[in-house]
């Protein structure tokens, strides 16, 4: 229900079109990942996935293979992500803070580091698979 709101919401009203455009758009000129992409280089084993949602959600449903970092955590695990590739973060959806906050941190520390465009629902819906569990 919350996702047809939002898809809702983003075909009727320009504000909020330009809300999610002026999110998303980097000063640093990197581009979020789309679904597509991002599955391509998960087979393909050329990124380290961060699911930076709390790890209820995340047991409920994740990328295959993606690594549980809640970003309540991010600060004291540093350590665990490997700084020679890339990493994508994401969370909720598209209007979700917490995958944007972990990749403005993580480039700040010189990782490259960059968010998924939207979540684990949209990934489930392009017919991508989904893994349930604990981290």
């Amino acid at each position: 229900m919350l996702r047809s709101l939002q898809d809702v919401a983003y075909e009727h009203l320009a504000e909020v079109r330009e809300l999610v455009s002026d999110f998303y758009r980097d000063p640093d000129g990197f581009k979020a990942v789309d679904v597509e992409t991002l599955h391509r280089r998960v087979e393909e084993g050329e990124v380290v996935v961060l699911d930076v949602r709390p790890p209820d959600e995340y047991a409920s449903g994740h990328i295959p293979g993606a690594v549980s970092l809640p970003i309540s955590e991010l600060e004291e695990r540093l350590t665990e992500l490997p700084r020679d590739r890339e990493i994508v973060a994401y969370c909720r959806g598209p209007y979700c803070l917490f995958s944007r906050q972990a990749v403005e941190r993580l480039r700040g520390l010189g990782f490259r580091a960059y968010q998924m465009e939207e979540g684990v629902t949209e990934w489930e819906e392009r017919g991508f698979p989904v893994a349930a569990g604990e981290p």
